[in-house]
C-alpha cells in the first residue's frame, strides 16, 4: 500500500467538490447545512438531520453528509468543549465540563439541564458561523473556478 499523500489527497477532495450535482447554490447550501448539523453531539443523526435540513433548503444532499464530518474523532472535544464554553459564556457559568468519558458513552445527554442548554446554545451558534462561512466560501470558490474555467475571449 502506497504511503499517505496529503497534497494528493487534497486534490481528490478538492475534484470530488467541484464534480457534485446541482447549482453551485444547492452545493453551497448542502455543505452549510452538513456543517451546521455536524456542529451538534447528536451522534449517529448528524447525517439524518444534514440531509433532511438539505431537503428544505434544497441542498446537495451528498455535500450535506460530508459537512457533518466537521466532527470527527479527532475534532468532537475541542469542538463541543468550545460549544459550552461560548454558550456559558452567554448564559453564565454552569455545572462545568463532565469530561471525555461522558462525552463518549452518551452519559453527557443525563447530566443537568444547565449543561445541556450551554452545550446547545453554543452549537447553535458555532453552527450557524460555520454553515453561514462555510457555504459562503464553498460557493465562492465554485463561482471562482468556474470563471477561471471559461475560454477567454
Amino acid at each position: 500500500m502506497p504511503p499517505f499523500q496529503p497534497a494528493a489527497a487534497l486534490r481528490r477532495l478538492l475534484a470530488w467538490l467541484w464534480h457534485q450535482e446541482g447549482s453551485h447554490g444547492q452545493r453551497a447550501r448542502g455543505l452549510a447545512a452538513g456543517l451546521f448539523c455536524g456542529c451538534y453531539p447528536f451522534f449517529g443523526l448528524q447525517i439524518l438531520l444534514s440531509v433532511g435540513l438539505a431537503s428544505l433548503v434544497r441542498g446537495n444532499h451528498l455535500l450535506a453528509a460530508a459537512g457533518t464530518w466537521v466532527s470527527n474523532p479527532f475534532t468532537y472535544v475541542p469542538l463541543y468543549w468550545f460549544n459550552y464554553q461560548l454558550g456559558s459564556w452567554l448564559l453564565g457559568p454552569g455545572a462545568g465540563w463532565p469530561g471525555l468519558e461522558s462525552l463518549r458513552d452518551g452519559r453527557i445527554w443525563h447530566s443537568s439541564g444547565e449543561f445541556v442548554s450551554r452545550l446547545l446554545l453554543g452549537s447553535t451558534l458555532v453552527g450557524l458561523a460555520m454553515a453561514l462561512l462555510g457555504g459562503w466560501l464553498y460557493w465562492h470558490w465554485l463561482e471562482r473556478e468556474q470563471r477561471s474555467r471559461r475560454p477567454q475571449a
